[in-house]
């Protein structure tokens, strides 16, 4: 296939102004290496990685499995034949562990003709120490409303979200504290707290592969401005042009104009200073001309590369790739990444008809809620595909020191949020099901810093329905249903945050 050489002005013009409008966002100061942070910085720094499971993961089809033989003895043969469990051969046991794992091989993902295998077992074995379940049970079906409430807790403080807390906690000394690099999901809504300070609230990032090269007005062009000159001509615009102007008379005093020449002033020095548009680039000249513009890729670029190859048309490799970036150098300490609703498959597929080739269809139409037309092909595939880009991901964080013998993934903490669960029933010894939405299920969190190699709850085999635990011992309660607001608590505490004062709940359950 002939590679066409893009320059960077046609680059630039196909990306969205919003985009264009992230550039020049809440970067307040140039960074120096994340080595120097580690030893100048607060020593108290955690970083929140929140991984969208959009449409739905089941966790009863993952770490929490049943096995059909279990739900037989509990609740008789018919039971086991219309509740969503598994042949015993698909429920691999992980050794000193209480996870379970679903490994799975296919001929369709749902209604696809595309055959599959997927595997959880190998990552639960790899990472069990640092993985935590803890069930709960949901206040809404509705996918914004439940994808929101994941991320707040219901608006259990203040209606912040943790990436927000994560932000106020962890960041307020960072270039872009807070970023969203997933669209279209609820989890990246602002919080409701308008007091918390302005660099807390996220900034969205629509496209993570080439956003770094809207981090410079001169950088990258054919005929290089002098930046003197470059700045002698954005004070002219700013403090002669634009006030004279009627539009601005009319307008300039409001919220959205003010909040646009805040951008466009120090803050957007501060971000050419840093010089992120060569530190966070992925691509290479073979598939851009950097040299020739006077740009280069990022020292880390094959790295990533080597962990995320199809960063460049797949939006969950773009997205994990910069999330490693922008912690790595010291940019954010919250970032939002995940599956969309969007199909996303190999450009040389062709969809005419016929089976498509294993591995041609990346991300399912509406990812997880594909479950409504196969649930437990639409289930292994997307916890496959999660599970594979948060392996690469701890990978690469467990690969670089911040300091004092200590990784990046030492002070990191991965929260799958969900929308929801899914319903618990299938027709009579069916493979494969549609499935409805559900307020019943749990959460995925992987750190360091949780009680790794642990459930917290359980699942009644009688029914598929999990139940909760103590917040203090952990002991799991049968009867018990665990709120939206206890986990949020559970999950920050266990980040580091200081929640005293907020009116959560303390989960002690869910520290290490």
């Amino acid at each position: 296939m002939t590679q066409r050489k893009w320059s960077r002005r046609e680059i630039l013009r196909g990306m969205s102004l919003a985009s264009a409008a992230v550039a020049g966002s809440t970067l307040l100061r140039p960074r120096r290496s994340a080595h120097a942070q580690s030893q100048n910085a607060d020593d108290k720094r955690r970083f929140l990685i929140v991984l969208c499971a959009s449409g739905g993961a089941s966790m009863i089809d993952a770490m929490l499995a049943l096995r059909e033989s279990e739900v037989s003895a509990a609740a008789g043969a018919s039971a086991a034949a219309t509740l969503n469990c598994f042949p015993d051969s698909l429920v691999q046991n992980i050794d000193d562990s209480p996870f379970r794992a679903v490994d799975l091989q296919s001929n369709t993902l749902a209604s696809i003709n595309m055959p599959f295998s997927a595997n959880q077992s190998n990552f639960v074995r790899k990472h069990k120490d640092d993985m935590m379940v803890a069930t709960w049970t949901r206040t809404s079906v509705n996918h914004g409303i439940g994808q929101r409430r994941s991320v707040t807790g219901n608006e259990a403080w203040k209606g912040r979200t943790m990436q927000e807390i994560a932000a106020l906690s962890f960041g307020q000394d960072l270039t872009l504290p807070n970023v969203h690099l997933v669209t279209g999901s609820a989890c990246t809504e602002r919080g409701n707290d308008s007091s918390l300070p302005a660099n807390c609230f996220g900034e969205t990032i629509p496209n993570p592969a080439l956003w770094p090269l809207a981090l410079d007005g001169a950088a990258g062009i054919t005929h290089p401005v002098d930046p003197g000159l470059l700045a002698r001509a954005r004070a002219l615009r700013d403090t002669k042009l634009e006030p004279n102007a009627a539009f601005h008379q009319a307008f300039g005093h409001g919220p959205a104009l003010s909040h646009w020449r805040d951008l466009r002033g120090p803050r957007q020095q501060a971000i050419e200073n840093a010089d992120l548009i060569r530190k966070l680039m992925l691509f290479t000249d073979e598939e851009l001309p950097l040299s020739a513009h006077g740009l280069n890729s990022s020292p880390d670029a094959q790295l990533v590369r080597e962990r995320f190859p199809a960063f460049a048309n797949d939006p969950l490799h773009a997205q994990a790739a910069l999330s490693f970036l922008l912690l790595k150098h010291g940019v954010s300490s919250a970032v939002t990444m995940g599956v969309g609703f969007d199909a996303v498959f190999d450009g040389d597929v062709e969809l005419g008809g016929g089976a498509l080739p294993e591995g041609s269809i990346k991300n399912p139409p509406i990812a997880f809620d594909f479950s409504h037309q196969g649930h437990r092909s639409s289930q292994a595939f997307m916890w496959d595909r999660m599970l594979g880009v948060a392996d690469s991901l701890i990978d690469l964080l467990k690969s670089q020191e911040y300091g004092n013998g200590e990784s990046f993934w030492d002070r990191s903490l991965i929260y799958l949020a969900s929308d929801f669960g899914r319903s618990k029933l299938r027709p009579s010894n069916a493979e494969d099901f549609g499935s409805g939405h559900d307020l019943n299920n749990g959460v995925l969190v992987l750190s360091p810093m949780a009680r790794g190699n642990t459930v917290l709850g359980g699942v009644d085999p009688a029914t598929g329905l999990t139940y909760g635990f103590d917040p203090r011992t952990g002991a799991p309660e049968p009867g018990r249903n665990m709120s939206e607001a206890e986990i949020f608590a559970g999950v920050i505490q266990a980040l580091g945050v200081d929640t005293s004062g907020s009116g959560l709940p303390d989960m002690p359950a869910m520290r290490r």
